[in-house]
């Protein structure tokens, strides 16, 4: 939708300065899954789909281990939970941490999901062939467009979750949940 104003501002600006913007209306969640399945089928909505696992499975393996190997430094005894504050701290440093290590990926994975192009903007016919052409018209610093802010982002939510699971709120919620019999 973003893409769509800023074309529409740019095609504007050239053409006539006067005229009155266009006001749209951001669509649905269900209208761009009708359109995506009216154009693309049902291969429309797994687009991206290697490069999100690309990006999820290494992000995981950076970040379980990591966690796991913090949190131990805040245990006490080994029979002990390490305290809630360090479970936060493990799981906002891991979770930071693996998401600069897996930025390229989710860069590959966000132009890869992108349904419109700006004017100036690549299409890709998969994974490597967005590769090289990131590398090659920008450069390898590309890779690690808003890996700070993601890491900013990543670092409280899974410093959140792990408190979460230390606290067993997660547990208990599904504990709440009716019970169907078999």
């Amino acid at each position: 939708a973003a893409q769509k104003k800023l074309m529409a501002a740019q095609a504007q600006i050239s053409s006539s300065p006067a005229a009155e913007p266009a006001v749209e209306r951001r669509p649905t969640a269900t209208q761009i899954t009708r359109e995506l399945l009216r154009s693309k089928g049902i291969a429309g909505l797994y687009k991206g789909l290697g490069a999100t696992l690309l990006r999820d499975v290494p992000f995981s393996i950076v970040y379980f281990p990591l966690f796991a190997n913090l949190n131990k430094l805040g245990q006490k005894d080994p029979n002990v939970k390490a305290p809630f504050y360090v479970s936060f701290l493990s799981g906002c440093v891991a979770g930071s941490t693996a998401a600069v290590a897996v930025n390229p990926c989710d860069v590959i994975k966000t132009r890869l999901q992108s349904l419109q192009r700006g004017v100036n903007e690549d299409t890709y016919s998969g994974i490597l062939d967005c590769t090289k052409k990131i590398w090659q018209r920008e450069g390898p610093t590309a890779f690690f467009k808003g890996a700070y802010c993601r890491a900013l982002v990543i670092a409280p939510l899974f410093g959140i979750a792990q408190v979460v699971y230390f606290f067993g709120i997660g547990e208990f919620l599904l504990d709440m949940l009716p019970k169907h019999r078999a």
